[in-house]
């Protein structure tokens, strides 16, 4: 029996051998990618990846061999895009079923791309219906998309029962299990790991440093595609499209708000205007009396006089607006980032201004967001907004303001000339957002899960 089962093992190391050969030979782009697993057997299962090993059991991929030779061939490549598209590396908050479907989804929709003959099994041929409809529907089909089509709806539980198998490879259990559970389960990991010896931080840095190598992977392959591989043209065009969603550049909404501080004073202690040395001397010395007091007012820059534009055109509307003011209202009202009296414009606008409300304080925040309601739902025009705002200023409803922020979907008109005041165009990725801002706006794209929470990073 354990002659037999070496040389079953043998045999399947082989045909993954021949399988990243195969893609290799097909896809150069991809060699560094291909490259990335260290096989190790398992007793029983399928295909699996915790990113870094590539667990087997022998008697499936013997199977799968004898049954379609394209097989191993596709699921190698399947497991590869998983790491290229980052997907084991998730909020522990995920729906995982969800998140598993919408991750072999996403992947089988880019080998179909690709169009290899080495690879095209026979189930791509019965997932085309379903692929066609998500196309349609998503626009462009990334695992982030899919997943949130799910939660809103456009996949009932029972449908995505089904569709788990016709999209099914591999098992994505390891990417839920920390580095000692693999450990045990598969025998996989380095023994001398400080994880073994009690670092409860361990794992954490190992995950964060494997995701770090998947992304410079990751935009590695971007880069080769938009360069020297262009010969490949539209046959790698849904992993460039996913590679370009991916690897955008993720902002820090808080830091991005930032911007728009002005200093000011508040009442707080200033460590930084005395010395330590003669104020604790004064304590020694004196008792309780230190030498030297610190300054109640520190001077620092927060927020005091803002606008928030609220794009309320049909396209825009609904929960995620008022789900963006709530998340910005978050930012603001943070001790580091609000002053406690404000002078905060909230303006509804579609081709016309529809409402305009000044907020003051927190309280009066609360109190709109509570009975806030969206006005509106016709045209875009950004123009009557900036003239509000001023028309607010040379009537001194402002004393300094420092920036405009709209929430919209992009297609209106802009103002012909740039404003006194920094203004940021926010849009959600929900379309191709290939339309452009003025020169002197601030574009910033956000994540409908960066806005309402609830994605991949949850």
């Amino acid at each position: 029996m354990d002659e037999q089962r070496e040389r079953m093992d043998k045999l399947a190391r082989e045909i993954l051998t021949l399988s990243r050969n195969t893609l290799l030979v097909n896809l150069r782009f991809l060699d560094a990618a291909l490259s990335q697993f260290t096989y190790v057997r398992c007793e029983q299962g399928t295909l699996m990846t915790d990113g870094r090993h590539l667990f087997y059991h022998p008697p499936h991929v013997l199977q799968c061999y004898k049954s379609e030779k394209e097989i191993p061939v596709r699921d190698y490549l399947h497991i590869v895009l998983h790491g290229i598209y980052r997907h084991m590396f998730v909020s522990p908050n995920i729906h995982r079923p969800l998140w598993d479907l919408a991750c072999d989804i996403a992947v089988e929709h880019t080998i179909a791309g690709l169009g290899l003959p080495a690879a095209a099994a026979g189930r791509e041929r019965r997932q085309k219906d379903e692929l066609d409809k998500l196309e349609r529907e998503l626009k462009i089909v990334t695992a982030e998309r899919i997943y949130r089509h799910c939660l809103d709806g456009g996949i009932t539980p029972l449908q995505a029962a089904d569709l788990r198998g016709l999209f099914y490879a591999d098992d994505h259990e390891p990417w839920y299990m920390t580095a000692i559970e693999i450990k045990s389960a598969y025998g996989a990991g380095d023994p001398d790991d400080g994880r073994e010896k009690g670092d409860p931080d361990g794992d954490r840095l190992e995950r964060g440093d494997l995701a770090q190598e998947w992304k410079e992977l990751s935009e590695r392959i971007q880069q080769d595609l938009e360069t020297f591989s262009r010969n490949q043209g539209d046959r790698a065009g849904r992993l460039m499209q996913n590679l370009r969603a991916l690897n955008r550049e993720r902002y820090d909404y808080e830091a991005f708000l930032r911007k728009f501080a002005v200093r000011g004073e508040v009442m707080k202690i200033d460590p930084d205007e005395f010395d330590y040395i003669f104020y604790t001397y004064g304590l020694r010395l004196y008792g309780k009396m230190p030498l030297i007091e610190p300054l109640e007012y520190r001077e620092v820059k927060r927020i005091r006089e803002f606008v928030i534009a609220i794009d309320t055109s049909g396209s825009v509307a609904g929960e995620l607006v008022q789900t963006f003011v709530q998340k910005t209202y978050n930012v603001l009202k943070s001790t580091e980032s609000f002053f406690s009296k404000i002078n905060l414009h909230i303006i509804q606008c579609d081709a016309e201004i529809q409402e305009d409300v000044k907020i003051t304080s927190q309280e009066e925040f609360d109190q709109y967001l509570r009975t806030m309601k969206l006005r509106g739902m016709g045209g875009t025009d950004f123009r009557p907004v900036f003239r509000r705002v001023d028309e607010l200023v040379k009537n001194r409803a402002f004393t300094n303001l420092k920036g405009l922020i709209y929430f919209t979907d992009g297609y209106g008109t802009f103002p012909a000339r740039a404003p006194d005041y920094d203004a940021a165009f926010v849009f959600i990725d929900d379309a191709d957002n290939s339309f452009d801002v003025p020169p002197w706006a601030i574009r910033l794209v956000l994540r409908r899960e960066e806005i309402k929470g609830n994605g991949r990073y949850g």
